[in-house]
């Protein structure tokens, strides 16, 4: 199962994206979902992450108060709201799956999430 990416774009400084993500074959409810990005040249970073039922979001620094996750069990997906972007936001947003807390899956790298996908490109003009 890979998971999709979508929603990524162009967009200039102080404006607003809303990615989604999701997983034709996978239940979400049952995984923490997050949101990683790799900028150019650049290891893949912590965004977000979602517990399975929701819960306390938790957010790397750099979105700390201007992205938002969510997730919709109906449709089966999880979104990431990103609002006051800015030039450092540019990167290939990833989104992942993997069966442990949203805390825990804020401190593990990438690699070792259970289900991961094809990125989504994301550029922040100045």
């Amino acid at each position: 199962v890979q998971l999709q990416a979508s929603g990524g774009g162009l967009v200039q400084a102080g404006g607003s994206l809303r990615l989604s993500c999701a997983a034709p074959g996978l239940t979400f409810t049952t995984y923490s979902v997050g949101w990683f990005r790799q900028p150019p040249g650049k290891e893949y970073n912590f965004v977000a992450a979602i517990g399975r039922s929701g819960g306390i979001p938790y957010y790397s620094v750099s979105a700390e108060g201007r992205f938002a996750i969510s997730r919709d069990s109906a449709s089966n997906a999880v979104y990431l709201q990103m609002n006051s972007l800015k030039p450092e936001d540019t990167a290939v947003y990833f989104c992942a799956a993997r069966r442990t807390s949203a805390q825990t899956m804020s401190r593990l790298p990438y690699s070792t999430m259970e289900y991961r996908g094809k990125g989504t490109q994301v550029t922040v003009s100045s």
